[in-house]
């Protein structure tokens, strides 16, 4: 089948921006590209959930005429970020019919630099795990193997993005949700400095801090226009990260300098790596040393266990909140049936947990913050694998039913100590794939996948880099410099052909 616009798999964002600046094409058409390939390619892949064609045609009429995006099509995750008159369900049942009555300040920055939202895309319930399959939508695919899960919880826009959809989607990252799919799918993102990007007006923060939203793109030059699009505090806000020097746009293809850089392949929170990871990693090391940095072995030390356990318990308050606030909003009672198992059962720990706990574990994250922080005045970055395993099977994370069973028995009675032992078991399920980005979140430091090795099989690796406290200029200079060294734009999906 051949798409309208052939040209528009191969540009990324900042490419169909110029177009339409230079009259190559006009908005029209590229919302046409965009529609029809969410006609053409969604249904192998499940990753646009809501389409808003009538929204984005009656936007056209509204584009601002400076806006350095103006015309380009763009999806938004269905979780948290809200635009008036379209749904925001966060992939709950109880939110299947809400429509949003605000705009996020977010997405106001969005459109007032011309972006045109086409759709909302796939996530799992309220973003908890790492994959995207909730209930209420059904599974995305990973368009580089339609049997793997695309990671999460932004899976949908990793998906869409890879596919050729759109070149760009907005996501959210609370403990990688980032980072892991584009992982996963082979893109470049980045989740940026805590307090650089606003959750306006419905949030302060996610997660006790733990939460950042940005983009996942097929380019760093992408990243770092929408970054520049984004980056810039509303009054009232929790936290402020470090002001930029410059444009984050201008540190792309900036010299970086000789940076000296610690590397490790083994895993944050877990006990093993897959030789693919690892693979990535070394595959990134070389690229380091052929471009003159200094590399050396080493990583950061902390309290593991203790962090592991001081998240989940931040993780389970704001899930118990979250549980709340939806029921309060559908006028209802929470009920173990209108929500998923991994959802419940931490809304149960929360529900549970006293406030003293929750103190305690943000203590625990605020003294390993400064336990961390000295390690990035001896190293400009740190490398390690973005996830510990390969994209899995589609389902093969969900609980089984027995499981399922047991949590919801506990509701009658939850005794706190079956509570502990089911977030031991959650916990070390949950982030055996995963256990290398849910770190930065708890320290609020900058952090980056790049997509720079593929298995023999044709999926995709990433490597992560991470930066002190308001670094990301020193991560937009390595990973465009990085991406000069290995480009990765002309990779396509295996679907596309």
């Amino acid at each position: 089948m051949t798409l309208p616009l052939p040209e528009y798999d191969d540009q990324d964002a900042t490419g169909l921006a110029a177009w339409v600046r230079d009259g190559e094409v006009s908005s029209t058409e590229l919302l046409d590209a965009a529609i029809a390939r969410i006609e053409a390619r969604n249904g192998q892949l499940n990753a646009v959930v809501e389409r808003t064609f009538d929204y984005a045609r009656e936007r056209l009429e509204r584009l601002p005429d400076e806006g350095p995006l103006r015309g380009v099509p763009f999806l938004l995750k269905d979780l948290k970020l809200q635009l008036r008159g379209t749904p925001t369900t966060n992939s709950t049942k109880l939110m299947a019919r809400h429509v949003a009555s605000e705009t996020s300040e977010l997405a106001r920055r969005y459109e007032r630099a011309g972006l045109v939202v086409v759709g909302k895309t796939n996530t799992s319930e309220m973003g908890l795990v790492g994959y995207t399959n909730p209930d209420l939508r059904g599974p995305c695919r990973n368009p580089w193997d339609l049997g793997l899960t695309p990671g999460g919880s932004s899976g949908g826009s990793a998906s869409a993005v890879a596919a050729r959809i759109v070149p760009a989607a907005h996501g959210g990252d609370v403990g990688g949700s980032i980072r892991i799919p584009a992982a996963h799918c082979g893109l470049f993102g980045l989740k940026p400095t805590r307090g650089r990007v606003t959750m306006a007006p419905f949030y302060g923060e996610a997660m006790c801090g733990f939460g950042q939203e940005h983009v996942l793109t097929r380019s760093v030059r992408d990243s770092a226009l929408l970054l520049d699009i984004a980056d810039a505090p509303t009054l009232g806000e929790p936290y402020v990260a470090p002001q930029k020097e410059r444009p984050w746009l201008e540190e792309v293809g900036a010299d970086p300098g000789q940076l000296r850089i610690a590397f490790s392949g083994e895993p944050l929170f877990a006990d093993g790596t897959h030789p693919q990871c690892r693979a990535a990693v070394e595959r990134a090391v070389g690229l380091l040393e052929e471009l003159g940095h200094t590399v050396v072995e080493d990583r950061p030390r902390f309290p593991r266990e203790d962090l592991v356990h001081a998240y989940f318990v931040v993780i389970a308050s704001g899930v118990a909140a979250f549980v709340d606030a939806v029921a309060t909003q559908a006028a209802v009672k929470p009920r173990p049936a209108d929500f998923e198992t991994p959802t419940w059962a931490m809304a149960l720990i929360g529900w549970n947990t006293p406030a003293s706990e929750l103190v305690a574990a943000q203590s625990v994250i605020h003294r390993a913050s400064r336990v961390i922080a000295p390690f990035f005045q001896q190293y400009d970055a740190f490398l390690l694998p973005t996830t510990a395993q390969l994209p899995v099977g589609i389902g093969t994370l969900k609980p089984p039913l027995l499981q399922q069973i047991g949590v919801t028995a506990l509701t009658a009675m939850p005794l706190r100590a079956i509570l502990d032992r089911i977030l031991a078991v959650l916990g070390s399920k949950n982030l055996a794939p995963t256990p290398n980005t849910q770190l930065f979140n708890q320290t609020g430091q900058p952090a980056m996948t790049v997509p720079l090795h593929w298995t023999p099989e044709g999926v995709p690796v990433g490597a992560q880099f991470a930066a002190r406290f308001g670094g990301e200029a020193v991560l937009l200079r390595l990973a465009s410099q990085l991406e000069q060294a290995a480009p990765w734009a002309h990779k396509r999906p295996r679907m596309l052909g």
